[in-house]
């Protein structure tokens, strides 16, 4: 293969797809783009992935689509197929954010909370990847990850559990 297949972007499920939306632009401050209203919604981060060396990439951020479990679409026929309700049991897929350098875990963790989500953990440190942790289940049960980077030279907060 010359070259990889690339991920383009990753899709929620929800029952009421333009509720998901305005949570995860009151929460990110990401644009919502229905298409159409109420069906599917691209939520379109803005920005550029970032170089090493702090500037603007040529990469544009991966957006986000959020899609009605009832029927989920793109589908072949156009009542859909199950299921058709949102999964509230076991382990899913978990979606990662990189937190912004002028944004807070203590924030968006605040923010998700008044809208709604349940704060799954907070204040967590794992060396293997040098980043610090936080989670959030959405009211539509997707597991969100916030990372914060830690830096070459890490100072793990009191309180932060590690691993």
């Amino acid at each position: 293969m010359a070259y990889p297949n690339t991920l383009i972007f990753v899709d929620l499920a929800a029952d009421d797809p333009s509720a998901a939306a305005k949570f995860y632009a009151e929460v990110f401050g990401w644009v919502n783009d229905p298409r159409p209203e109420g069906v599917y919604h691209r939520m379109i981060p803005g920005g550029q992935f970032r170089n090493k060396d702090g500037t603007d990439s040529t990469i544009g951020n991966l957006h986000i689509g959020i899609y009605r479990a009832a029927n989920a679409r793109p589908y072949p026929l156009p009542e859909g197929s199950d299921p058709r309700t949102l999964a509230d049991t076991g382990r899913k897929a978990r979606v990662w954010i990189l937190i912004s350098d002028d944004d807070t875990p203590e924030r968006i963790l605040a923010t998700a909370k008044e809208k709604g989500a349940t704060i799954l953990w907070r204040d967590h440190y794992w060396k293997e990847f040098n980043g610090y942790n936080h989670a959030f289940r959405d009211p539509w049960n997707n597991e969100i990850v916030l990372w914060g980077k830690a830096g070459p030279e890490p100072r793990i907060p009191d309180g932060y559990t590690r691993e």
